[in-house]
């Protein structure tokens, strides 16, 4: 379900979006801090070695003199991983001098490996005495006319610049996550906002679905409000279609009603076998014309968004009914303890439960049962009821027969054999299902389930 939320996607897609550009924020950030951190590392090198170059000099023995002052602390803790040291490069030179952070000699590539500039300069990384990572800038000069050269060397610790960066990025990193938490909660309660008003929407389409309300009422977005006209427009066409049917179903009913009593009513003049023939072929006729506008006003209106029907009373008040016309006969009842609401009209509800009462009245030997219970649907919420009696019941071989048009399974018991076949196109037209079972009373149990609102 949620991968077709819109929300879903929406917040999904911001939060995606999110992630890359902090990811392409610290990637961009860090990138450049790195930079600018060599740069200024080498840079920091560079001037240390120009400022140790300008503070050795040579005696006239040959001699390397000098004490460089590079300003730096770090060159006089031992094993600092920064040093200084001047070495002979030429003939006529000796001596040897270093920082007093140099502990021990540290080896340097040959020329040939790491080769000098046009300036006389290289740089390259080597071991620290304790394993850091040394960057080392290099250069030969000469120090006095006879060209006697010394060669000098600067090393910073390379390793302490690796963990600045990594401390830089660690905190970069906390600080984009902080922002991007943030940004992503501020993002999704924002698209939660926004997308409010398609909410009222839907609970405004179940109120009226549910019959509680007419048509979407209240103030919608610029946005969603032509959704909202078109939808009550939608509502209103719906209403009109149904009003409409009804009343040509009403005039039908009324141009036929006419002829068909003036046939009835002469047919019993007529008296006779003839007469008799006619009468009960008019009666006839009256009843399946009731039935079919019955139908045809359930067909008009089915899956109605305005129709909704409590179902506990309506039972009570037709077993009442029922229980007084059929004194000899014990009528039970059982409802449940939450409210049900048949989703469709009142009268609808009221023929269905009428046949299926007055045929369990009608072949129950003492004792009728109605029981009506919620039952839990899986796109629908449903309810059922069921009717038991303890009469001779349906064989399982005819009870598809029973459902059948005029079908009588007893010619000595009075009716027409319309109650079950109307029950069933009812129940048919709103979607449910009609069961015919043995009951555990001895007769007939029918079971009827239909959509709820509730």
């Amino acid at each position: 379900m949620w991968p077709r939320s819109l929300t879903f996607r929406v917040i999904a897609f911001s939060t995606v979006w999110a992630i890359l550009t902090l990811v392409v924020i610290f990637t961009l950030i860090t990138t450049l801090y790195r930079q600018a951190s060599e740069r200024g590392f080498d840079s920091l090198l560079s001037a240390h070695l120009f400022n140790l170059i300008g503070s050795i000099g040579i005696s006239d023995t040959g001699a390397l003199t000098g004490a460089p002052d590079l300003g730096d602390l770090r060159f006089s803790e031992p094993n600092s991983g920064w040093y200084w040291s001047v070495e002979p490069a030429s003939e006529g030179v000796h001596g040897d001098l270093h920082s007093s952070s140099m502990t021990s000699k540290i080896p340097s590539p040959n020329v040939a490996e790491v080769p000098f500039n046009a300036s006389f300069q290289r740089s390259y990384s080597a071991e620290g005495i304790d394993g850091e990572q040394l960057e080392v800038f290099e250069s030969e000069f000469v120090l006095d006319a006879k060209n006697r050269a010394a060669r000098f060397r600067v090393m910073g610790n390379q390793s302490e610049l690796e963990q600045e960066i990594a401390t830089f990025q660690r905190r970069l990193l906390t600080y984009l996550s902080l922002f991007g938490v943030g940004m992503i909660a501020i993002n999704a309660i924002a698209i939660l906002l926004g997308l409010q008003p398609l909410r009222r929407v839907r609970n405004a389409l179940a109120m009226v679905r549910e019959g509680t309300a007419q048509r979407l009422d209240g103030r919608f977005p610029a946005e969603i409000e032509p959704l909202a006209n078109e939808t009550n427009a939608l509502i209103e066409n719906n209403k009109r279609i149904v009003e409409r049917s009804r009343t040509q179903v009403g005039n039908l009913a009324h141009s036929l009603k006419t002829p068909l009593a003036v046939l009835l009513n002469e047919g019993r003049a007529l008296g006779g076998a003839k007469g008799q023939l006619i009468a009960e072929q008019a009666a006839s006729m009256q009843k399946q014309v009731d039935h079919y506008l019955q139908r045809a006003r359930v067909a008009a209106q089915r899956d109605s968004v305005v129709y909704r029907t409590p179902v506990a009373p309506l039972v009570q008040r037709m077993v009442r009914v029922l229980q007084k016309l059929n004194p000899q006969t014990s009528l039970s009842l059982t409802l449940p303890a939450t409210e049900i609401v048949f989703a469709g009209e009142r009268e609808d509800l009221e023929e269905l439960l009428g046949n299926l009462l007055e045929n369990a009245m009608k072949w129950a030997k003492s004792a009728v049962s109605v029981t009506v219970a919620p039952l839990a649907g899986k796109d629908d919420k449903l309810f059922e009821i069921s009717i038991d009696d303890d009469g001779p019941g349906i064989p399982e071989d005819k009870a598809r027969d029973a459902l059948k048009r005029g079908r009588r399974l007893d010619e000595t018991k009075p009716g027409t054999g319309l109650g079950l076949a109307i029950v069933a196109d009812l129940v048919n037209e709103y979607g449910g299902v009609l069961a015919l079972e043995r009951s555990g009373m001895g007769g007939l149990k029918a079971v009827v389930r239909l959509r709820s609102l509730q």
